[in-house]
């Protein structure tokens, strides 16, 4: 038995209703970038037979539906394109936050670029915020050059939207995605995948480690001179 309507928790295209699904009596059509009008359901899927598309309703809560003349693979196809551009304008819209110190460490810099990389690549802007601590505000040149350094490294993938300024005890500077055709593929994205270090050395896998023998180990039966070892039983 079929629901009349759908589940909360399912998406809306698997209820999506197509021709004889439809249960309104009369439907507003439409063609292409045409309206048809309002018309009897029976009518409107004649029409679609003789057209040779299907008959997709694309607004059921409208009085009366909406529906539209199309092939239902083509209808699905660009409402799927329509979703995933829509997923990338969000993915734009999104900004992620990498800290960074005017005395920080070549290796943690490198990681905080790694991070801000894999970021650009999922088409998110990045704001970078460095802050300086105590008497640090003395020599903010030292800052101004770990920003230089992180702008340099990111160049193939993002670009900054202003040229870094200072804004209280910190500089900030804000980083948007080149488009990409014209951005760089991720270096990291296949750093998780590598093989490990003993195979790209060409060195013997470590063989299982059996049971080393023990100096004067006693034997299974418990006795280090069994009195019974020669004995022969007739």
């Amino acid at each position: 038995m079929s629901r009349p309507f759908p589940s909360r928790h399912s998406s809306s295209d698997s209820f999506l209703r197509v021709n004889g699904k439809i249960r309104a009596r009369e439907v507003r059509v439409v063609m292409g970038e045409k309206q048809l009008g309002v018309i009897s359901l029976n009518e409107a899927l004649s029409l679609a037979r003789q057209h040779g598309v299907d008959l997709v309703e694309i607004a059921p809560n409208a009085v009366p539906p909406v529906c539209r003349l199309v092939e239902i693979g083509k209808f699905r196809y660009e409402k799927a394109k329509k979703e995933k551009d829509s997923k990338k304008h969000q993915h734009a819209s999104m900004v992620k936050e990498v800290q960074l110190s005017p005395r920080i460490d070549p290796h943690d810099l490198g990681i905080k670029i790694q991070h801000a990389v894999g970021f650009l690549c999922e088409d998110m802007k990045v704001k970078v915020a460095l802050k300086f601590r105590g008497r640090e505000m003395a020599h903010q040149e030292f800052g101004f050059e770990v920003i230089k350094k992180f702008l340099e490294a990111i160049a193939p993938f993002g670009h900054p939207d202003f040229q870094p300024k200072l804004i209280g005890r910190g500089i900030n500077v804000m980083i948007s995605p080149l488009p990409r055709a014209k951005r760089a593929k991720n270096p990291y994205a296949d750093e998780n995948d590598s093989p490990p270090a003993a195979a790209n050395n060409h060195s013997p896998a470590p063989s299982k480690p059996g049971k080393v023998p023990i100096a004067n180990e006693p034997p299974a039966d418990g006795f280090v001179n069994n009195p019974f070892d020669k004995l022969e039983v007739k």
